[in-house]
């Protein structure tokens, strides 16, 4: 299979977004490093929160948080431990996980997507039924899973939304992280996981269709929790630097958007999440939606795709209020109310807030 040029993709891969870095990481690199690790455990924690290197190279951060929370993420990957990335929507778990992927394996693409419909051959092997019909059972007719081909390379597999996968199908983990090993019992044969194999697993228990894990399940993993920012300026720093590499990656026409813009945003959305406002003066009612800091990164990307294409290049107010009531109205009734009391009450009386006042309801 060809691979796309990297300039015709829509969303490159984190090892090719960031292959200069990731190179000049290994260059440096000179600690210890795992069996079959890409680079040392310090360099896979200096690509994701960022850094300048001696050789003057800036590694820009993936991650805006606590350090502690990637060392320990990176030391749980180089044992035998699962690692598994908890945290509420929004909280950068796929990121992470993405980000950790590319700098260990140098391949982020061994992913199960966890939904519903994930079957346990999914997970573990299915069959070319061709080849199977032609030839009878053989390693040939397998097909293999991301899971087995990580295991097979020694690489680092991706389970997203686990626990959205149902959970009988779960379970098929719990032998696998244990052992260590897939049995073909159609084969009489097994697959055993080369040096550096492991499994980074993302999950959240706030969405809808969520199955819980088993105990043994969770015991196979080291559970890692990846908390909301702390802080409005950590947020702020979040959402500029993701809306800064979308608009390059969808070579949006517009000018950097102002910071100001980008707080206005994320002050609404932490506000609402509070259930007050940053004062503490005013209690507010919460909305059905997660007000989560990657909705807030799409409200503004989509405020500047429009500024860029119907406006005049510059981000306003006007230009993100249907995104912005979007995101907060889900249940058409009850939300609604919350958006109009927030509106009524906070936005109205905000000094320089008169014009995203009236955009949002405008929309409503």
């Amino acid at each position: 299979m060809s691979t796309p040029h990297s300039n015709t993709v829509m969303r490159q891969q984190a090892e090719q977004q960031y292959a200069h870095e990731l190179a000049a990481l290994k260059d440096m690199d000179q600690r210890q490093r795992p069996p079959n690790w890409e680079m040392s455990p310090w360099a896979v924690a200096t690509y994701l929160l960022g850094g300048k290197l001696d050789n003057g190279v800036e590694i820009t951060p993936k991650y805006i948080g606590k350090r502690r929370i990637i060392e320990i993420a990176v030391a749980t990957l180089a044992t035998d431990r699962a690692l598994l990335l908890l945290g509420v929507p929004g909280t950068a778990k796929s990121w992470v996980s993405e980000h950790l992927a590319a700098a260990i394996s140098g391949n982020s693409t061994l992913v199960v997507q966890g939904t519903a419909g994930t079957a346990e051959e999914t997970i573990r092997y299915g069959w070319n039924y061709a080849q199977l019909l032609a030839k009878g059972p053989s390693m040939d007719a397998i097909v293999a899973s991301p899971v087995m081909r990580a295991m097979r390379t020694g690489k680092m597999a991706r389970i997203e939304e686990l626990t959205r996968i149902p959970s009988e199908v779960q379970d098929s983990f719990i032998s696998l992280l244990s052992e260590k090993l897939l049995p073909i019992p159609e084969l009489d044969q097994y697959v055993q996981a080369e040096k550096g194999f492991n499994v980074i697993a993302t999950a959240n228990d706030r969405d809808r269709g969520v199955n819980d894990l088993s105990s043994a399940l969770k015991r196979r993993f080291n559970t890692v929790v990846l908390p909301l920012p702390d802080n409005a300026d950590e947020e702020v720093q979040i959402v500029e630097t993701r809306v800064a590499s979308l608009g390059r990656a969808l070579e949006l026409p517009i000018e950097k958007p102002a910071l100001q813009e980008i707080r206005r945003i994320v002050t609404i959305f932490r506000e609402l999440r509070a259930g007050q406002t940053d004062d503490g003066k005013i209690k507010l009612k919460s909305p059905s939606a997660s007000m989560s800091t990657a909705e807030a990164i799409s409200v503004v990307t989509n405020g500047m795709s429009l500024a860029a294409h119907f406006g005049d290049g510059t981000l306003r107010g006007a230009d993100m209020a249907s995104s912005v009531v979007g995101a907060i109205v889900k249940d058409p009734v009850q939300d609604r109310l919350v958006m109009l009391e927030y509106l009524e009450t906070v936005v109205k009386e905000r000094e320089g807030w008169k014009d995203l006042y009236r955009a949002c309801h405008a929309v409503l």
